[in-house]
């Protein structure tokens, strides 16, 4: 069981690091009290490896904050689950104007200044900083910079892969609504004009080398294999995890289907892409 604390200053990205996190596997539980996290952890260790990574995400609205929490992440230590720190900061004038920008209060503003919440904050969470093993400042950090920093310091290379679906599909039949780019390839001649070829499918030997000796067929997969290479880095930068990438023919069922098994083929040997070939409309007819 991998355990994780994630705390810090208000309005430093408490909650772009909860989904960071949830997006990496982990199970994330937001403002538990301290005195139930060593509860939690118990009942995640207790699920039989249906949870093996558990992280709490802690603020200031726990009034006892950071004794009680001090001695929970000891009572966890001394139970072998050594609990990692992540603590979250930025600087006055940031956190000012990104509270200004959502037109929120600070949480221990009260009748005061928001400046003067801000301080009270930073020297009550004084003492868990020091005790943090991974402190990030976000003051000059983009969401995406500050989702690459949480991945590097908690992801694993599984959970940091982008997870690529090739989707063959009939036009027939209408175009997948999840899609994220489609690729048309009713340029390629129909082997259901082919009367020796029209009862095989795509996954078949004869049809599959039947596509993909047409002409323009090689170059075709060349040049969207490059793109997609070039879609997928940019889509890592984003912090954008899933890619659906839908192939139509007419009928689904023989020019899609090869294609998108010798598209999946080609890039299950990249680095970073976890891919799994579905076939939406084969069988239907």
């Amino acid at each position: 069981m991998e355990v994780a604390v994630v705390s810090g200053l208000s309005g430093a990205g408490r909650s772009t690091a909860a989904k960071c996190l949830e997006d990496l596997g982990w199970f994330v539980v937001d403002n538990l009290p301290p005195e139930l996290i060593a509860t939690m952890v118990e009942l995640g260790a207790q699920a039989r490896g249906a949870i093996t990574k558990v992280a709490v995400v802690m603020d200031v609205r726990s009034r006892a904050f950071t004794d009680d929490l001090a001695s929970v992440i000891k009572d966890l230590d001394a139970r072998g689950y050594k609990p990692r720190v992540l603590f979250l900061e930025a600087t006055d004038a940031v956190l000012v104007r990104r509270f200004e920008a959502v037109r929120r209060g600070h949480p221990m503003q009260g009748d005061g200044r928001l400046a003067d919440g801000i301080t009270a904050e930073r020297r009550l969470l004084a003492p868990l900083r020091e005790e943090a093993d991974l402190v990030l400042d976000t003051s000059a950090l983009s969401v995406h910079d500050l989702r690459a920093k949480i991945e590097d310091a908690f992801g694993s290379e599984a959970s940091t892969q982008t997870r690529v679906t090739v989707l063959s599909f009939g036009y027939k039949y209408g175009l997948p609504m999840d899609s994220d780019l489609v690729m048309d390839v009713r340029f390629l001649p129909n082997p259901f004009w082919i009367p020796e070829l029209r009862e095989h499918t795509g996954l078949d030997g004869e049809v599959r080398n039947y596509v993909l000796s047409q002409e323009g067929a090689e170059e075709f997969l060349d040049r969207y294999h490059q793109l997609l290479r070039l879609i997928g880095a940019g889509y890592k930068r984003e912090g954008k995890r899933y890619l659906t990438l839908a192939v139509g023919c007419t009928g689904g069922k023989h020019r899609s289907v090869a294609i998108s098994e010798e598209l999946a083929h080609r890039l299950s040997k990249e680095d970073g892409m976890a891919v799994k070939v579905v076939h939406r409309d084969l069988g239907r007819e």
